[in-house]
């Protein structure tokens, strides 16, 4: 037993079967990466998530908070660069897993995948539902409430009850929508995405550039707010709990490691597309704040749209505002897009080794996708996104995505050592360190998190094991 539940799978037979067979097109170029990157990280961390941490923690030195987190995000992404160019296999964290943990842990990181992507597409696609709405409200058409909302409402006092409404019919819509083009071809997704980002990235830039000229300076003062006493509260504490509460502004550009197997040249490409977009994205987080808390003072943003209240206090400039959540909308649309690749691509994976069942692994003859996946995760995001608040959905993304973090930092080190003579076409630089640091970051994170989102990934994890055994292990392709 302990044999098979650590067999692993030898690289170069799994990198000679995914060039033999040439299921998936390859057709992603390095620009096609760097903005699906962009696509999948900028969304609902700097139209939402700026305001109120800049309100709650850090004041005007949320920059610096930025500035802290997109320094942990960069450590763990040269180790998604180093596997992502060694292993250009659509299975991301699970295939490296595979290689270097054992098949037991390898179906723990494929099953702590599902549920980031599953629950992250859910998450925004309600997010979207929100915006959608409030666009819909400003130009005179109201969506009835019984279908546009949440069944379910939760909360730590009373617990979970029935809302009086009957499913999120736009979250069901925007998922819907994007199964429909992901179903079609990465190629056309891709462009898609493309000029989804396009649109996004000009009205950040529009926002910046008018910003710029309306920043009173008053308002960064004091630049960094005097602690209340309490740890968090701002000071340099408060700069510390912000990098850690905006660190979810950054999730997304390891979901770029899924699309290895559809990339052109993915020994080049994939560290580039990686390591761009995350930097792009670092310098438009970091410059939004920045004109955000100069525009208005930071005792003010707790609002559920900081970017559009500030462009509110901008005379004559009234015209930005819907722009802004148009803007808003598209940066929610290419996220859910590139957080639906990235699901269907591990249920392929997975269900090639024999894990999940084999339906999910199944080529369309014309489009060359992963279709039965697609229809697959599609169908279980819109139940999930269309019946659950946000509030339950947002507190799994995080820690399942730190916990895949922790993980492919660790994996460089032990394969560093056990596997010394694999061909890196690009090395993370100073291992053990870099890995080391970029895993107690990390870690130090997931700490931090309440108790009761460990309790639901506990159990995640529990029926995630009650499915290996009863499935997996008897249909693994090893056995």
């Amino acid at each position: 037993m302990r044999k098979k539940l650590f067999r692993k799978k030898d690289i170069g037979a799994m990198l000679r079967e995914a060039g033999a067979t040439g299921e998936l097109k390859r057709s992603l170029s390095v620009t096609n990466l760097v903005t699906l990157g962009i696509g999948a990280i900028v969304g609902t961390g700097i139209f939402v998530i700026t305001g109120s941490a800049a309100a709650s923690y850090a004041g005007p030195a949320l920059t610096v908070s930025f500035l802290l987190s997109a320094v942990g995000c960069i450590l763990t992404a040269f180790c998604y660069a180093e596997f992502a160019a060694m292993i250009p296999l659509s299975g991301s964290v699970y295939s490296y897993g595979y290689t270097t943990m054992g098949e037991l842990l390898a179906w723990f990181i494929g099953w702590d995948l599902i549920l980031e992507y599953l629950f992250s597409c859910s998450t925004v696609a309600v997010g979207w539902s929100g915006y959608m709405l409030s666009l819909l409200e400003s130009i005179g058409i109201h969506i009835p409430k019984h279908i546009a909302g949440a069944t379910f409402i939760y909360s730590d006092e009373t617990g979970w009850a029935l809302s009086g409404s009957i499913v999120n019919f736009p979250a069901l819509f925007i998922v819907a929508l994007v199964t429909a083009f992901l179903f079609g071809g990465i190629r056309q997704s891709a462009i898609i995405n493309n000029v989804i980002v396009v649109v996004k990235v000009a009205v950040i830039l529009l926002f910046i550039g008018f910003g710029l000229w309306h920043i009173d300076s008053a308002n960064w003062t004091p630049y960094i707010p005097e602690n209340t006493g309490e740890f968090g509260k701002f000071g340099w504490s408060g700069i510390l709990r912000g990098a850690g509460v905006i660190f979810f502004a950054y999730l997304g550009f390891d979901a770029l490691a899924t699309a290895a197997q559809e990339s052109r040249n993915p020994r080049r490409d994939m560290p580039k597309g990686i390591l761009i977009s995350l930097t792009v994205c670092a310098a438009l987080y970091v410059a939004v704040t920045a004109v955000l808390t100069g525009i208005v003072s930071y005792k003010e943003l707790n609002v559920s749209a900081p970017l559009a209240l500030a462009v509110d206090r901008i005379p004559n400039l009234s015209w930005l505002s819907p722009l802004i959540k148009l803007g808003a909308i598209a940066g929610l649309s290419s996220v859910i897009l590139v957080m639906m690749l990235g699901q269907t691509r591990i249920y392929y994976a997975i269900s090639k080794d024999g894990l999940l069942p084999p339906f999910l692994s199944r080529i369309h003859p014309k489009y060359r996708t992963p279709h039965k996946a697609t229809i697959f995760a599609g169908a279980a995001t819109c139940l999930i996104a269309g019946i659950f608040p946000i509030n339950v959905l947002g507190e799994l993304v995080s820690i399942g995505t730190l916990m895949a973090f922790v993980i492919v930092c660790i994996s460089v080190v032990v394969l560093r050592r056990t596997r010394p003579e694999l061909h890196r076409p690009f090395k993370t630089p100073f291992v053990p360190f870099v890995p080391i640091l970029g895993a107690l970051v990390c870690l130090a994170q997931m700490l931090s998190l309440p108790w009761g989102t460990w309790a639901r990934l506990i159990g995640w994890m529990i029926l995630g094991f009650v499915i290996y055994f009863a499935y997996g292990i008897k249909r693994s392709k090893l056995n």
